[in-house]
């Protein structure tokens, strides 16, 4: 996968603790079960009310560390946690690119990842935009003899961006994630406060649909999309 074998390393820059299994927990669970190691950092966590809900950070660390477990994550965190940098993270880019590059846990110095998974570009949520942005500063090609710069840059999608937006950019990179629907559902199980009933995009149902969709692409059960900013052999 990603011309990665076993032993190599991925590391997944999720804007929220979720993201991580929104957007591509078939993929890291067939990545983890392929004997490569794979990182998340999760940015920003905040207590208090949100759409459709009320977000307790203390459950959702739960919950997300449950998830990672789920999945087989090695090395995770959750770097913001109800730090007022979390409530808007656009505003806080230069610290956000250093978080990537260079935090302690999960990040491009700690890590050391042969691929990194972003938020796409064209991502419906700003927050989501403003990883991007600062995840592909980051992991710029520029004076990478002083750090390391992961050699494939991928963008993944959350549901509200595969049911709300059409992409301005191509998903070519698509991943058969069949047989890991199991991982994947259990690890959006873990997310109970972040799941919504159907139709809504974030239902098991409506994710699993996308999935189906995305597999119909290449004559198989179920799949995973992404857009393509680096990649090289």
């Amino acid at each position: 996968m990603f011309n990665l074998a076993p032993g190599d390393r991925a590391l997944v820059v999720a804007p929220h603790p979720d993201d991580e299994s929104l957007g591509l927990a078939g993929t890291i669970a067939k990545l983890t079960g392929h004997g490569v190691r794979v990182d998340v950092l999760a940015v920003a966590l905040t207590s208090g009310p949100m759409h459709g809900g009320h977000s307790d950070a203390t459950t959702r660390t739960r919950e997300f560390t449950d998830a990672c477990d789920a999945l087989g994550v090695k090395a995770r965190t959750i770097a913001w946690v109800d730090d007022p940098r979390a409530a808007n993270p656009v505003v806080h880019l230069p610290d956000l690119v250093q978080l990537i590059e260079a935090g302690p846990v999960a990040s491009l110095a700690a890590s050391r990842p042969h691929v990194l998974f972003l938020p796409a570009a064209d991502a419906h949520h700003q927050d989501h935009q403003a990883v991007h942005a600062a995840g592909l500063a980051a992991a710029r090609p520029a004076l990478a003899r002083h750090r390391h710069v992961p050699w494939t840059v991928l963008g993944y999608d959350g549901p509200e961006d595969r049911a709300y937006l059409a992409p301005k950019t191509t998903r070519p990179l698509i991943v058969d994630t069949s047989s890991h629907w199991p991982a994947k559902r259990k690890a959006l199980e873990c997310y109970a406060t972040q799941l919504r009933p159907a139709p809504h995009p974030r239902s098991l149902e409506k994710i699993h649909a996308q999935d189906e969709a995305a597999g119909a692409a290449i004559g198989t059960g179920l799949a995973e999309r992404f857009a393509i900013y680096r990649m090289a052999a």
